[in-house]
């Protein structure tokens, strides 16, 4: 397939879209001229082999992109897109860049902040190289931009969400109440919002609207089977947003039917149930085909209008205007640097079975298997299943890192890498999050039914029987007491080691190095063999 351009002419300005830059409402398009400008979009594999990319995660950005590039065409604007399947593909971002000034001869670049360190300066290499100027214009999707939270961090020994979160609440006035102050009297309702399903789960739950694949994604879906076969991920069931419209009827089918429970239930997991009372909408505005004002409005209104209880709104509130742009400011604030970190000295190789989902472990199987078909996993499976394993076994948090960014639909590295390598990992020794968050698999027994189905017991700690997260709890803390003896939060933890018996202490840390040597989790007796790796 030939690379289609509108006509071979030379630009005043060319625009270079990335795929994750799909609003036509952004800074890169403030002065776009249709008769002298032109727009650059290409799809290559490199961006799908830096890591090793789910065809769920790859599919999504393609079609995505393709709407985009078909409505900007539709407006009039000429658009070189280049496919994957374009035999001049160079397959990297830079060598396509470099073929479109070749061609095209612009005056000068203009595109958007990318969400990406590598992707930024891999640009700017370009662009050099070829010769012609490059501006970078704000990320005006954003509530907060990175000089404004540089300016937010400066002279603070540390750094925490909730303060952060007060003062963007106050400043884009969301959730206050006539005085100024926060509606209900309180800034945070979280103590509200833990609740579990109990034994008789979450009852029957309405379906989040479905997008079936149209003509475009439907070619985008063979594409990506082709080309990416030996990949994760399961495309039969593809149904996320991929434009504008479809984002925004995402949107209202979580306001009208999810949003007055979200908060309630937003830490509860149960098996055979992916979505629950969650959203669906990160990948949305991720890609920049929802604008998180509009999600934030939306949301208040519900509240003000009596649609929605406050504790529910102010949960999911402050996962966007907290949480969404606390991450970013860290990721530019401590980049490129922050990639490396590795507080805790973590070593352990990241297991096979996450790429499989075959594991004896019943919590993890399950999210796995999840993650890799779906390419989603709400964040309490993120935070206390895949990722308390993976920090407690000791797995190198840029290994995480990588298994993160390859397998979530709504991952680009701004929002995943501080939300995996320091809140999930701990391994920027404090920067995102003021103590590592480790639990027994008491915590997982009592905010899912997974236990239920599992050969292990969440009770015990040693033994052939005894549950993986609880061994690696007693462990992780046994290996770093010392650390973690002068964190406040975790004191209580720390002095509960004081109960361990030296012939206890010695029988943990060996069921750990046996938990560790096994491939597919700890072995059972012959009764229990460990499931199979694929």
């Amino acid at each position: 397939m030939k690379r289609r351009t509108d006509s071979v002419s030379s630009y005043r300005h060319l625009i270079v879209v990335l795929g994750d830059q799909l609003n036509a409402d952004a800074a890169a398009w403030d002065d776009f001229d249709d008769r002298k400008d032109g727009v650059f979009m290409a799809e290559v594999t490199g961006e799908s082999d830096y890591v090793w990319s789910t065809k769920t995660r790859t599919a999504l950005f393609l079609a995505a992109m393709r709407h985009f590039r078909d409505a900007q065409r539709k407006a009039g604007r000429r658009v070189t897109y280049v496919t994957l399947d374009d035999p001049d593909n160079t397959q990297t971002l830079a060598g396509e860049l470099q073929r479109a000034v070749r061609l095209h001869a612009p005056e000068r670049l203009i595109l958007v902040e990318p969400g990406e360190w590598r992707v930024r300066e891999a640009l700017t290499q370009a662009a050099r190289a070829a010769g012609v100027p490059q501006e970078l214009r704000p990320d005006r999707h954003f509530f907060c931009g990175p000089d404004d939270f540089a300016r937010h961090a400066a002279g603070r020994k540390q750094l925490r969400m909730e303060f952060f979160y007060r003062e963007q609440r106050r400043r884009h006035r969301i959730l206050l109440d006539e005085a100024g102050g926060p509606e209900g009297g309180e800034w945070n309702f979280d103590p509200e919002n833990r609740g579990s399903f109990g034994r008789e789960g979450p009852g029957r739950l309405r379906p989040p609207v479905a997008f079936p694949p149209d003509a475009v994604t439907s070619e985008v879906l063979a594409l990506v089977e082709r080309r990416f076969a030996d990949r994760p991920g399961k495309l039969e069931r593809f149904d996320w947003p991929v434009t504008p419209a479809q984002a925004r009827r995402a949107l209202d089918d979580f306001i009208a039917h999810r949003l007055g429970s979200f908060g309630r239930y937003q830490d509860a997991m149960w098996e055979g149930e992916p979505w629950l009372y969650h959203s669906r909408l990160s990948a949305a505005m991720n890609l920049k085909l929802l604008d998180p004002r509009v999600v934030v409005a939306a949301a208040e209104r519900a509240y003000r209008e009596g649609k929605a209880p406050l504790a529910d709104v102010e949960g999911f509130i402050r996962q966007i205007l907290g949480w969404r742009e606390y991450v970013r400011g860290v990721y530019w604030l401590h980049m490129p640097g922050y990639l490396e970190r590795n507080a805790l000295g973590a070593s352990q190789p990241l297991p096979g079975f996450y790429w499989t989902g075959e594991t004896s472990m019943a919590c993890l199987r399950s999210a796995l298997r999840q993650s890799l078909d779906l390419g989603y996993a709400h964040h309490i499976q993120r935070l206390m299943v895949t990722g308390l394993y993976s920090l407690m076994l000791g797995v190198r948090p840029r290994d995480v890192h990588a298994w993160y960014l390859a397998v979530y639909v709504d991952a680009v590295e701004w929002v995943e890498l501080p939300n995996t390598l320091g809140m999930s990992q701990y391994a920027d020794g404090g920067v995102m999050a003021s103590k590592p968050y480790v639990a027994t698999g008491r915590y997982i027994q009592r905010m899912s039914n997974a236990c239920a189905g599992c050969p292990y017991d969440p009770e015990r700690s040693t033994g052939d029987r005894a549950c993986p997260f609880t061994t690696l709890y007693w462990d992780f803390l046994l290996t770093h007491e010392g650390h973690l003896a002068s964190n406040p939060r975790m004191s209580l933890q720390v002095r509960n080691l004081a109960r361990l018996g030296p012939a206890e202490r010695v029988a943990i840390q060996a069921r750990a190095r046996q938990v560790r040597a096994q491939p597919a989790g700890p072995a059972l007796g012959e009764d229990h063999p460990l499931l199979p790796l694929s």
